[in-house]
């Protein structure tokens, strides 16, 4: 009999055992992890005039400045170094993946959640909805929410700032004036998690559908626990693989939402930069005479890798947690 159970748990290893021998999930995740830590690390690294715009502008890679400093990835319009802007970059898009995304599963989740296990008319009217705003335009939307509120955001942060100033809160002040060029982000995330939740939410309900049946909910239902005590002590830890895997494929579609809105002009604005303001300015200056070849270059392979890299350790997570998967 130990035999056997020996052998069924070396036959059905646990989620986490089966992703550590995912080679290609496991390189994306040291590679994200790798670029993650560059665009922290590096940019303060450098030296500070390549955060400023100079007068070598369009150097091509490995060229010298005026003032003596090599630019690895050459230089932009402004005279600032691509390498340096390109890891900013990386640290604006990666983040507002990440925050989006952390917003469009909150929602979705406790949505799902709901629906799923109360069931009845309730889930049908909550799925009901969901397929109304599914036949919303996203992007639309998202520019509506932009062009709506972001004037609005503005006046707020500067009236902080103002507030402050004359208060002499000097942190307050700081902080405020640091946000203002990121209004459009802020702005941008929060509309992209309205809009990414519902994928989200009908993979959480399904789930859920499932799980009410099982027998550790029906003990506590008749232990007489609550409807919010079931979903956060007993459903919620087991959707928590599912709801990661999930998490890690949403990511790469926020960012690719940015990276267009930036692209179209209507995404994070001067002097910040993310991967889709790059390749916009490298996308106005592209001409068959004289191509800047390396302002598109090196942004556009940073971010493609890392998509893909984001793909593929999701796939790894949902073939190594998702219930529906069929290893043996």
């Amino acid at each position: 009999m130990a035999e056997t159970i020996d052998r069924s748990k070396s036959e059905n290893p646990g989620g986490w055992r089966v992703l550590s021998t995912n080679r290609r999930a496991m390189t994306a995740l040291w590679f994200i992890a790798a670029i993650a830590l560059a665009s922290l690390l590096i940019p303060p690294l450098l030296d500070d005039q390549l955060s400023q715009p100079s007068d070598s502008i369009f150097l091509p890679p490995l060229a010298k400045g005026v003032s003596g400093v090599t630019h690895w990835c050459g230089t932009d319009q402004n005279g600032q170094d691509l390498l340096y802007r390109t890891l900013t970059g990386a640290r604006v898009s990666l983040g507002i993946g990440l925050v989006g995304a952390l917003v469009s599963l909150v929602i979705g989740a406790l949505y799902g959640m709901v629906a799923g296990y109360v069931g009845g008319k309730v889930d049908e009217a909550m799925m009901r909805g969901i397929d109304i705003l599914y036949s919303v335009p996203r992007i639309l939307f998202i520019m509506i929410v932009i062009a709506a509120l972001d004037a609005q955001l503005k006046a707020g942060l500067d009236a902080l700032r103002l507030w402050a100033q004359s208060s002499d809160l000097l942190l307050i002040e700081s902080w405020a004036q640091g946000l203002l060029p990121y209004s459009r982000i802020l702005m941008m995330i929060v509309a992209i998690g309205l809009v990414e939740w519902m994928t989200m939410a009908r993979i959480v309900r399904g789930q859920v559908l499932v799980l009410r049946e099982m027998t550790f909910v029906t003990a506590a239902r008749a232990m007489g626990q609550g409807t919010s005590k079931i979903l956060t002590k007993h459903l919620l830890p087991n959707l928590s693989t599912v709801i990661l895997t999930y998490l890690t494929l949403t990511i790469p579609a926020v960012i690719l939402t940015e990276s267009f809105l930036s692209f179209l002009g209507l995404g994070i604005e001067d002097p910040a930069a993310s991967w889709g303001s790059l390749l916009k300015d490298g996308a106005q200056v592209i001409n068959p005479i004289d191509s800047k070849w390396w302002l598109l270059l090196f942004p556009s392979v940073l971010m493609s890798s890392t998509l893909l890299a984001l793909n593929f350790l999701g796939d790894g997570l949902r073939d190594a947690f998702d219930p529906r998967d069929s290893r043996g």
